[in-house]
């Protein structure tokens, strides 16, 4: 008879258990991001950094959230780069998938496009499109992780022009709102620095044929290629054929981490003693520990935009806690604003913008300045937005 009362309890038990577990309820989040192309593998560390934080959640038995866990699920989608892509699969995660919370899309002319859907919506979008464009009062809901070129070039432009002594700088850009949004930025960052950005060339993205451009541009005696602004394979090309062509000045690139996708198409020598903007230190224990996770179920090196999504994933986490909902967008949003000193794997983090966007849903975190040394980043500088040192 005790024989029997246990079974039962035993059974009932399994049972409640197995109803709990199919009770849980799901919050999904959309990745609208760049998974083909020149611009995949920033799209593909930003879908693996949600991944990661899901996970995270997710092996504690969910995000608890309100009293209730909820398993965290991440749907991506490719939007090739492409704004009228990026618009389609908008609609599709919005209205089909029901998703109020989205990471990405990558490219400017991208975010910009969807906005007219995300905002009229209240969904909450963390881009990495770097127009200035894409926050502002009129964009509640729109948040961006990655400090960008408005951000970071004139501190690292300075301390290259005041240490490496560039004076005259070419540049190549895409003929988009990035393209064209981070080229008066440069523009303006080299004047100021006591330089210039005394050639610009704009081309369309799916051109791979950069020596016309680069020949025009060698002739005008420039002592420096700026890659900022070009996706990583497309950086690779224009350093490739540059060199090619026998150039021998310097080749800078001040925002967008693509090291080692730049060598992967350009080689090594190519690359050796080229300076590019870091968003994060390696050797940081914080930043180190999310590398060796996104290494041990990735099996590949990350690109430098991936732990800011990380860290940004994790703050929505904790602002749906804090708010005790996930489904009201407007209470998350209001509690993600307010998130001040959040430990990240980048490091100690805040919103900030109010001065340049006119809103707070710029991410704030250090950055660096690395020299490719034997086919790895050697940080020469470490800055804030008030200087390199």
């Amino acid at each position: 008879m005790k024989f029997k009362h246990a079974f039962f309890a035993m059974t009932a038990m399994a049972v409640a258990f197995t109803q709990q577990v199919w009770a849980q309820d799901t919050l999904k989040l959309g990745a609208l991001v760049t998974l083909s192309g020149a611009g995949a593998s920033w799209g593909q560390g930003m879908k693996n950094a949600a991944e990661l934080a899901a996970d995270k959640v997710n092996a504690q038995g969910g995000l608890e959230v309100g009293g209730k866990k909820y398993k965290v699920e991440i749907i991506p989608y490719d939007d090739k780069y492409q704004a009228n892509e990026a618009v389609t699969v908008a609609n599709r995660l919005v209205f089909e998938d029901k998703v109020q919370y989205i990471i990405g899309p990558v490219g400017s002319a991208p975010v910009l496009a969807i906005q007219p859907i995300t905002e009229k919506n209240k969904v909450l979008v963390f881009t990495l499109g770097f127009t200035t464009k894409a926050l502002g009062p009129d964009k509640q809901y729109t948040f961006r992780p990655p400090v960008t070129t408005a951000e970071v070039s004139q501190p690292q432009i300075d301390w290259l022009v005041k240490t490496q002594g560039i004076k005259k700088v070419g540049a190549l850009f895409p003929n988009d709102e990035t393209g064209q949004s981070i080229a008066k930025d440069l523009e303006d960052a080299y004047k100021k620095a006591g330089s210039s950005l005394a050639t610009k060339e704009f081309f369309e993205r799916e051109r791979v044929d950069f020596v016309p451009l680069l020949t025009r541009m060698m002739a005008k005696g420039i002592d420096a290629i700026e890659l900022d602004g070009n996706a990583p394979a497309t950086s690779g090309l224009i350093l490739k054929q540059a060199r090619e062509l026998g150039f021998k000045g310097k080749i800078v690139r001040t925002g967008g981490p693509a090291t080692q996708e730049i060598i992967n198409v350009a080689g090594k020598g190519a690359a050796e003693g080229m300076f590019v903007h870091t968003p994060m230190d390696p050797q940081q224990p914080s930043t180190k520990t999310y590398v060796d996770l996104y290494a041990a179920k990735y099996k590949t090196p990350l690109n430098g935009f991936s732990p800011s999504f990380y860290d940004a994933t994790n703050m929505l986490f904790e602002a749906m806690r804090r708010a005790g909902t996930v489904t009201d967008s407007d209470k998350v949003k209001v509690e993600l604003e307010k998130i001040k000193d959040f430990p990240g794997a980048l490091g100690t983090l805040s919103w900030t913008g109010e001065k340049t966007y006119g809103i707070n849903h710029q991410l704030n975190a250090p950055f660096f300045v690395a020299e490719v040394k034997d086919g790895a980043e050697v940080i020469r500088a470490r800055c804030t937005v008030d200087g390199c040192q």
